[in-house]
């Protein structure tokens, strides 16, 4: 059982940054995939960076530019660095790793980008 624990959600002016991490209590290199997920209010989940094994990440078009997905073996935790916020971006932000063939995810943190 892989747990994982979103923290640095909040509340940004439009503009602004952010970065989540996503704690694992398992050592990161061992995941096959890592993703940066959200969900707007009315709207359905959708995913923004993924990362895989070997470092190749991928964006969502909204997002492109902006934010990068990262890792950091020694502290087993996976990075959302977001800049240039926009009012858009609100949402909730959810982490999920493929691990072993089974896919876990975080209970989400709220990120809100208003003036």
């Amino acid at each position: 059982q892989v747990q994982l624990v979103e923290s640095g959600g909040g509340l940004v002016q439009p503009g602004g940054s952010l970065r989540l991490s996503c704690a694992a209590s398992t050592n990161i290199d061992s995941f096959n995939v890592m993703v940066w997920h959200r969900q707007a209010p009315g709207k359905q989940r959708e995913w923004v960076a993924i990362r895989s094994h070997d470092g190749t990440t991928s964006y969502a078009d909204s997002v492109k530019g902006r934010f990068t997905i990262s890792g950091d073996n020694a502290k087993n935790t996976f990075y959302l660095q977001m800049n240039r916020l926009n009012p858009e971006d609100t949402a909730v932000y959810y982490c999920s790793a493929a691990h072993l063939g089974i896919n876990y995810w975080g209970q989400g943190t709220q990120v809100t980008v208003s003036s």
